[in-house]
């Protein structure tokens, strides 16, 4: 048994795969997934899991350096994430680069994505593109 707490083997195996650059996606409920990207479902029902339970797995399993999210995010979403961020910045000793872009041209970035992790988030604009660092 692993000894972090990301249990989900789906995402294990992505997160392990993954090298320098590659882009996962973490998305709310509603997010349109590109037929040509793969999706991991943990989505349950509204809010199980939310956003935020799926970024805190993660935390201990990849370093980013890069995290990319809609302009039209609300403000407390957004503070949220950036909160979020630090912290995980401050865990693994890498800053992360924060980038805002319009939902249009994030959801054309997701075509570019290793895989679209669809979460049960209902809050509007709840999504992040990840994009994988190093630990060097």
């Amino acid at each position: 048994m692993k000894r972090t707490k990301l249990l989900n083997r789906h995402l294990s195996k992505l997160v392990a795969s993954l090298g320098h650059l590659d882009e996962i996606v973490v998305a709310d409920a509603g997010l349109p997934v590109p037929p040509n990207v793969g999706v991991i479902d943990l989505a349950v029902s509204p809010g199980v899991p939310g956003l935020f339970d799926v970024l805190d797995a993660l935390i201990d399993e990849m370093i980013v350096e890069q995290a990319i999210f809609a302009d039209e995010a609300s403000l407390e979403l957004t503070t949220e994430i950036e909160v979020r961020l630090a912290h995980w910045a401050a865990e693994t000793g890498k800053p992360i680069e924060h980038v805002r872009v319009p939902h249009d041209a994030f959801k054309n970035r997701t075509g570019g994505a290793r895989a679209v992790i669809r979460t049960g988030e209902c809050t509007p604009y709840a999504n992040l593109i990840l994009v994988s660092g190093v630990p060097f």
